[in-house]
């Protein structure tokens, strides 16, 4: 509390928002890195508040993701911590699964979130010793006073798209991003272009030739293409079993052997792989391999086309770097997200430029004067667990031993007070 009278002395504490104390950390982000540590601090009897820009929980999963998506992990490797998926659930939980398991988790932790409050900056108050972070909600503007910040804001925040020469200011057909995609249905006969050959971008192929679009995929570099399981195992999980003991080149050397056995050569079909391994590729990166699922089915039999590096677009067609020119209808943006983190938090010791922490995993979940990210370790919601549980641990020890010296001082104020009467 000391803290507390310390900023309302300061100049800048009087002003027409509205301030809340909050008597723990302050979460950002409502999605699976928000709530497991939120979860994981209601383990440790610390209290908090999650503000969250939309209107539900994991925003990303229910409003920006197609309908056919699955987890592309088995579900032991997806589980939040301290609550399993159900045993009914199949290996690879759906969407509509998975945001049923993040309500559900919700609800058993009792984390409510405040929803519809966006996190317009967030700043360390060197005299008070505090974070104040600013939000509105329908103009509304808040500004919450706390001890400790999490960012858990994730790494797909905001969508990416690139400037491609005449797309806005030429093209005539639909353009959308992969996080506006839903399903093949609206396609059915058209041209449809997708930019992109990561996850999402062959997943949006073969769900659009799954529904008889006319389909070609972008693929401007070297891609990793895994079978999502091997001889019945998931390849992941062969993965982690191997760096267990094996050295990474290693593992690497006999994935893409084994890829090899199931998948055959892709080259011929214009898929090169990177010279670099697909896991010390992610280590370095973060750029994951892609987990095959059905696309290479429709690009081997040619219902999914593999073109080139677009060179710009006209009003209908789409000429590639090659000299092809393509009549195209519509164009599907499979082009990733990224953080947002630089737009609204006013600090740049812990995190860099593209909104990541500086410091790589395991030590990227703390940072000073009471910061923590969870869920930028890119090593998935596995990672973001790993954030949770470290971030809860090491708030719940100052909490305790805070609690335990306010209570010491209670007594001893009490038998000062006996003492004297």
């Amino acid at each position: 509390m000391e803290n507390m009278f310390r900023l309302m002395a300061s100049e800048e504490y009087f002003s027409d928002r509205r301030c809340v104390w909050v008597n723990g950390p302050v979460i950002v982000g409502a999605g699976p890195s928000g709530l497991a540590t939120a979860a994981c601090l209601r383990d440790q009897g610390v209290p908090f508040v999650v503000v969250e820009r939309s209107d539900c929980i994991a925003s990303l999963w229910q409003k920006r993701t197609y309908d056919r998506l699955k987890l592309h992990l088995p579900k032991k490797f997806c589980q939040l911590p301290k609550m399993p998926f159900p045993d009914h659930y199949p290996e690879y939980p759906t969407k509509r699964q998975f945001v049923d398991y993040l309500e559900s988790y919700a609800n058993r932790f009792e984390i409510k979130p405040e929803f519809n409050k966006s996190v317009e900056s967030a700043r360390f108050d060197e005299t008070s010793g505090l974070w104040r972070v600013r939000t509105t909600s329908a103009g509304e503007e808040m500004e919450y006073i706390c001890r400790w910040l999490v960012v858990a804001t994730g790494e797909n925040a905001e969508r990416v798209v690139p400037e491609i020469n005449g797309l806005k200011t030429e093209f005539n057909g639909e353009v959308i991003h992969a996080c506006e995609y839903k399903s093949g249905d609206k396609f059915r006969g058209k041209r449809v272009l997708v930019v992109g050959c990561g996850n999402s971008g062959m997943e949006v192929s073969l769900d659009l030739a799954n529904h008889n679009a006319i389909t070609s995929m972008v693929v401007r570099s070297s891609v990793h293409v895994l079978p999502r399981e091997i001889m019945g195992i998931s390849t992941f999980g062969i993965s982690v079993m191997m760096m267990k003991w094996l050295p990474l080149w290693l593992v690497d050397k006999l994935l893409l052997i084994l890829s090899w056995l199931v998948l055959g050569s892709l080259s011929k079909y214009g898929l090169k792989r990177p010279d670099i391994g697909p896991m010390e590729l992610k280590s370095m990166t973060g750029k994951t391999p892609v987990l095959d699922i059905g696309a290479l089915e429709k690009i081997k039999s040619g219902d999914v086309e593999i073109v080139p590096a677009i060179k710009r677009f006209s009003r209908h067609h789409v000429e590639l770097v090659d000299g092809q020119k393509l009549d195209i209808d519509a164009v599907v943006l499979a082009t990733g997200y990224r953080s947002n983190v630089p737009s609204w938090l006013q600090e740049s010791e812990f995190f860099s430029k593209n909104g990541f922490p500086k410091s790589p995993f395991p030590n990227a979940w703390k940072g000073k004067s009471g910061l923590y990210a969870a869920g930028f370790t890119r090593k998935g919601l596995a990672g973001a667990s790993v954030d949770a549980v470290n971030i809860a641990q090491d708030i719940g020890n100052v909490w305790r031993e805070e609690t335990k010296r306010q209570k010491m001082r209670r007594n001893v104020g009490h038998r000062r007070c006996i003492s004297v009467a």
